[in-house]
């Protein structure tokens, strides 16, 4: 795996890539924004490690511009700001994953593994309903000529619904096929990534909304 470092704190930007490398990730590093979205755009990258305050250009507008971009690399951020406001904002930016500062290096590791696995039994490319097209590789979501960039849990959420559209989805199910049953996680992380979900259904203008079925959980339907 090929990884991209970009965090100014030079000696946590350094053990980051010895971390990496001890795990026989080759890893480059930069320690400015304008750099780091420049070295990103190439596509010589499998994931990138992101550090939200940048000098020249936060790590919030890098990864806005990737994903404007079209280039769906996984990007997990890293900042030492704890509240849910920061890590909403930066995973409805375009991040994959969140992490905060500091961190073990086996959480670290863990992240970047989730984010990079390829499961190998994906047969088709896309998955649709309705208007809409969810790029089951760029984790897009599009609706015509118009489309708007997953988070790593949008995705899967998104995918979820897409592939269970002949019955009702569980926020139990949601949970335990999404979050991994994790203890971090409850029914209010479902319904946040929904809202997310149903802001970005609606501005790429789709005819498809998430209905909530009161005590059961959430489908899509197409609206006339």
């Amino acid at each position: 795996m090929n990884a991209l470092v970009v965090e100014d704190e030079r000696n946590l930007a350094d053990a980051i890539c010895q971390i990496l490398a001890d795990e026989g990730t080759r890893a480059d590093v930069t320690y400015d924004g304008p750099t780091g979205l420049s070295l990103a755009k190439t596509g010589a990258y499998d994931a990138i490690v992101l550090d939200v305050m940048l000098p020249g250009m936060s790590g919030l507008d890098v990864v806005r511009e990737l994903r404007r971009e079209g280039i769906s690399t996984p990007v997990l951020m890293l900042t030492a700001r704890t509240s849910t406001e920061d890590k909403v904002t930066g995973l409805d930016a375009g991040a994959d994953d969140y992490m905060t500062k500091p961190f073990e290096s086996a959480e670290l590791l863990a992240r970047l593994r989730a984010l990079t696995r390829r499961t190998g039994d994906v047969v088709f490319e896309v998955s649709s309903f309705g208007d809409l097209t969810l790029d089951l590789t760029t984790h897009d979501l599009r609706c015509g000529d118009r489309s708007v960039h997953l988070s790593g849990k949008e995705f899967e959420v998104m995918k979820m619904l897409m592939s269970s559209t002949a019955r009702v989805v569980s926020k139990r199910d949601l949970l335990n096929r999404v979050w991994g049953g994790s203890a971090d996680a409850s029914e209010n992380s479902v319904e946040a990534y929904v809202s997310f979900l149903r802001k970005k259904i609606k501005h790429i203008q789709s005819s498809v909304q998430i209905t909530t079925l009161r005590m059961l959980g959430y489908r899509l339907e197409v609206i006339n």
